[in-house]
């Protein structure tokens, strides 16, 4: 933000210093320029700084993404274990019951 600030600054010192008449006129629109480059190549800077960040935080993003979705398959994958053996002991309950029932009720 400081950066922008900066260049609108000198964008209108230039404009101010283009329309001076006399001697200092071109100095100052030979500073004016410079200005304007400098606040240019200070913008240009903290545009790459951004991306760097940017890139950054994108790549941690991703990590924390994979992450989370390897404890989400760990957890679907505890869970249907976790089914899987409720299941195999209700149909060893129920074949114990029907064995029971079989044996108090034998068939003639």
């Amino acid at each position: 933000m400081k950066t922008i600030r900066m260049l609108a600054l000198s964008a209108i010192a230039a404009l101010s210093l283009a329309a001076c008449q006399g001697p200092d006129a071109e100095q100052a629109r030979r500073d004016a320029a410079s200005a304007a480059r400098h606040a240019a190549a200070a913008t240009e800077q903290a545009a790459d700084r951004a991306a760097v960040q940017a890139k950054a935080a994108t790549a941690d993003a991703r990590v924390a993404a994979r992450e989370l979705a390897a404890d989400a398959s760990r957890a679907t994958a505890n869970a249907a274990d976790a089914t899987a053996d409720k299941t195999r002991e209700m149909a060893n309950k129920a074949e114990q019951n029907a064995d029971k029932h079989d044996a108090e009720h034998p068939q003639h």
